[in-house]
């Protein structure tokens, strides 16, 4: 996966490696808020987008993660 500089409009790619992997996606401003939550299963892939409206995401769960920064992994809670 080729790196370069993270902009407003990025995308990540999330694969559920475990069933019920959370997905949440939370809102800009001076409240943060939850604004959209999906739950993937094993094997699902989920390709996200940072917009004017998400300015974070978080991933409960086993999942590998791949954004224009590298890729990583989440792990379950132990």
């Amino acid at each position: 996966m080729e790196k370069k500089s993270p902009s407003a409009n990025d995308y990540i790619v999330i694969k559920a490696k475990e069933d019920g992997v959370n997905v949440i996606g939370l809102t800009r401003g001076s409240d943060t808020r939850f604004h959209h939550s999906e739950k993937l299963d094993q094997g699902e892939v989920m390709i996200a987008q940072f917009t004017e409206h998400t300015s974070a995401i978080k991933i409960r769960g086993n999942a590998r993660i791949m954004t224009s920064c590298g890729e990583l992994e989440s792990e379950a809670k132990k």
